[in-house]
């Protein structure tokens, strides 16, 4: 490992081997680090907060902070990092704000510079969030989602799988699986480019277009389109039961659907 002699080491921390930590970084508290990781000067991470492996930490970024909420009183809560993400200068990434409970991230997520993620978000492997977007507390979001930069979640909501958020959108309702966004708490059509980019074939992107005209664009209900859409063999997908099972789940309600290009092929 590799530690500048002006960085700051609390004796409780792990450290894995190749670590290298700059100048006037500061590990503070019950801090684990997995091997390889990078973390730039003046980086700052604290709590109980572990990295996986290969981990980066930009200039001036906090990981682990206290949660910005009223109610939290010192709370022993934590903060957890999945292999190979990257944090980019001056993110910041806030630990639990109740007793034992914890801020996830997952692998290979890439977050630009600015961008934060409130206490007790869940965010799964492989997502990019750009500059200064902001996720507040207990947000969920799936796996391969992009925010555009200046995007904004509000507390609570969940945003789907392969969803794409648009640059400088406000979401304060759920966002479906396989979506893009526009404005505030609507949807603009599917986001093709992110289930090409993740290996979906056309055969499933069209499933999946199939499924989403019938929920959206039918009249029905969301109670009459999930059983219409299950009654239908040849929607009977894992695809398109991710749709429907988050359909099923929402507590906040969905963004609503305003323009959807409903004679475009997803190819």
């Amino acid at each position: 490992m590799n530690i500048h002699s002006r960085a700051l080491v609390d004796s409780r921390a792990v450290i894995g081997e190749g670590c290298v930590i700059g100048p006037d970084a500061i590990i503070d508290g019950d801090v684990v680090l997995g091997p390889d990781c990078i973390i730039a000067p003046r980086a700052y991470i604290t709590g109980r907060t572990t990295l996986g492996a290969r981990v980066r930490v930009g200039m001036g970024a906090i990981i682990g902070g206290e949660p910005q909420d009223l109610a939290y009183k010192g709370a022993a809560s934590m903060t957890e990092v999945g292999d190979d993400t990257v944090f980019r200068e001056y993110t910041t990434v806030h630990r639990g704000t109740k007793e034992g409970t914890v801020t996830r991230i997952g692998k290979k997520c890439y977050f630009m510079t600015g961008a934060h993620v409130g206490h007790n978000s869940q965010v799964a492997d492989e997502v990019i969030m750009a500059n200064n977007t902001a996720l507040g507390g207990y947000v969920e979001v799936g796996t391969r989602v992009f925010f555009g930069g200046a995007s904004v979640v509000h507390q609570n909501c969940r945003i789907g799988a392969y969803s794409m958020i648009r640059g400088m959108g406000a979401m304060s309702m759920d966002v479906p699986p396989y979506c893009m966004t526009t404005l505030i708490n609507t949807l603009s059509g599917l986001n093709i480019v992110g289930l090409k980019r993740a290996g979906f074939d056309e055969t499933r992107r069209r499933r999946i277009l199939r499924a989403v005209r019938i929920f959206f664009r039918s009249g029905l209900n969301r109670t009459q389109a999930v059983q219409v859409i299950r009654a239908d063999e040849s929607l009977r997908h894992v695809d398109v039961e991710l749709l429907l099972t988050f359909a099923e789940t929402t507590k906040r309600g969905l963004c609503t659907w305003r323009k959807l290009p409903i004679e475009a092929d997803p190819e």
